[in-house]
């Protein structure tokens, strides 16, 4: 059926030392059945590049209990705070972006540009070491565009081809992770015939969608079940 793979071959691409861009906020929009393979499988020293690293044992934190995670890229840590645990252990390096600069440098690196200057940061701790600028009487920090070998996203649908739709606010990082990784593994509740989405509903073309599987796992106000 089109791109939709067994999640063992999904995630065959991953090696240790891959950099791995995440979509979800907290657990919502996270491609949790991806992460739960992802924990099984032989893949270490990874960086991951995801708004968080999910909660204390769950989703993306579950892998950093494993000592899987090398380096995380993010803004909002603290809805884990096994990863500041970790930091000040010496056991993660952390990268931390305002969540604004976080999206812009992934929309940047999906689009094929180097980089941009944005006033966010500068003169603050996040700034130091980077390039700044002054642009008609006001300083500007160069920020460079974020790329992935690997990007991991959630969607709602997808069709055979890989076109995909998705639902409310677990859309979230996911439509522009999909455009800034070199191979995209998707997780979606459902798949369908090619021409059966409505084109206007469409975010991601199949273009940027390498691998297609079936979601396991969902997430509820109790917490996440398993289908």
């Amino acid at each position: 059926m089109g791109k939709k793979r067994a999640i063992e071959d999904a995630i065959r691409p991953i090696t240790t030392g891959s950099t791995i861009m995440v979509g979800g906020f907290g657990l919502v929009g996270a491609p949790l059945t991806l992460i739960d393979a992802l924990t099984k499988h032989d893949a270490n020293e990874l960086t991951i590049i995801s708004n968080n690293l999910g909660e204390a044992g769950k989703g993306l934190g579950e892998l950093l209990r494993q000592g899987k995670v090398k380096k995380a890229i993010g803004s909002y840590f603290t809805s884990n705070r096994e990863v500041a645990e970790m930091y000040h252990a010496g056991k993660i390096d952390v990268q931390l972006l305002p969540q604004g600069t976080f999206s812009e440098s992934i929309r940047a690196g999906g689009a094929g540009i180097g980089g941009y200057y944005t006033p966010t940061s500068v003169s603050t701790e996040l700034a130091k070491g980077k390039e700044i600028r002054d642009i008609d009487g006001r300083l500007y920090c160069f920020e460079p565009a974020l790329k992935a070998d690997i990007a991991l996203i959630r969607a709602h649908k997808a069709d055979e081809l890989g076109n995909l739709t998705y639902y409310k606010t677990a859309r979230n990082f996911n439509p522009i992770m999909a455009t800034a990784a070199d191979y995209v593994i998707v997780e979606v509740d459902e798949i369908v015939k090619t021409g059966m989405l409505n084109p206007e509903e469409i975010v991601t073309p199949h273009l940027y969608v390498d691998a297609l599987i079936y979601s396991e796992k969902i997430l509820t106000k109790e917490g996440v079940i398993i289908r």
